[in-house]
């Protein structure tokens, strides 16, 4: 949109996934609890975790989380917390995923 004040350096980290695991299960419960702690890692705002409702893709959960600049969200990657995650529950836990990191575009 022309002449929006939007953050231009915000970044919004998104990312759509399925898991290894039956739908209701405790074990998709478990990866969930464990990922909603993403939100405590400075610098991330407006964290949600999704429930997919379409039928249009193959995933059936998300996490959208947004960055005031690159250096917060490089500073969320690196940080020892979702380094953790990535490790030892994200890749145990999905089966494929789909991420997408945006900038407010502008003409």
């Amino acid at each position: 949109m022309k002449g929006t004040n939007q953050n231009r350096s915000m970044i919004r980290h998104t990312v759509a996934f399925k898991l290894n695991h039956p739908a209701g299960s405790e074990a998709e419960q478990n990866f969930l609890d464990e990922a909603r702690k993403l939100a405590a890692i400075p610098g991330v705002q407006n964290f949600e975790c999704l429930k997919q409702i379409s039928p249009k893709n193959p995933y059936d959960f998300g996490l959208s989380m947004e960055f005031a600049s690159q250096e917060r969200y490089d500073q969320y990657t690196n940080h020892p917390d979702h380094v953790q995650f990535v490790r030892q529950v994200w890749k145990t836990n999905v089966a494929e995923f789909l991420e997408i990191d945006y900038t407010p575009y502008a003409e």
